[in-house]
């Protein structure tokens, strides 16, 4: 699957999440015990454009803002992000940044990005009691690679604590709890 068809998937299913959110669940908790609902949708739109536009030179057109209207932050900001992976020249922009060795802008996205709005789906679905399910090939791919780099990432600080799950939990189970996330959290 190319990056940019990838990326409309998962951020389809991300939007979809978005949209199901009442406007009173905006500051309830979330699986991530520091972040509210919002925040969730703050990470995502905040982290990248920031790396891009350093590690790349790539700017993002900002949107609206996640503390006024979560919605449209979002759905823009995945718009934006959908442009850059679909437009034929950024075949051509590698990063600059050192830690990644020359990858491509399509490729970074796709290898950093994509990934995190597919986890932070559930982030968002089971914060908000939508539903939480995770496409089962993905999660086993992702947790095959992700186990396969666990020192280098749990270095990152990007990751929690692994959460203990039986070994044969569900294969999203199983992802979330190398996350750091409970499987079993629920909403106050």
């Amino acid at each position: 699957m190319t990056p940019a068809v990838q990326h409309r998937l998962d951020a389809a299913t991300f939007t979809a999440r978005v949209r199901g959110v009442r406007a009173e669940q905006w500051d309830g908790p979330t699986p991530v015990p520091q972040w509210r609902v919002r925040d969730i949708v703050g990470h995502l739109v905040e982290w990248l454009p920031a790396f891009l536009a350093a590690a790349a030179d790539v700017r993002l057109e900002p949107g609206p803002s996640v503390a006024d209207d979560p919605v449209a932050a979002w759905e823009h900001h995945a718009g934006t992000v959908q442009a850059v992976l679909d437009d034929p020249a950024s075949a051509t922009l590698v990063l600059s940044d050192p830690r990644f060795g020359g990858m491509g802008v399509r490729d970074a996205i796709d290898h950093l990005y994509t990934p995190d709005v597919f986890m932070h789906t559930w982030d968002l679905a089971r914060a908000t009691g939508q539903d939480d399910t995770l496409d089962a090939s993905r999660c086993e791919a992702m947790l095959a690679g992700m186990t396969a780099m666990e020192e280098a990432l749990r270095a990152s600080g990007q990751y929690g604590t692994p959460v203990p799950v039986p070994d044969d939990a569900p294969v999203q189970d199983r992802l979330v709890g190398f996350i750091g996330r409970d499987p079993d959290w629920t909403a106050s």
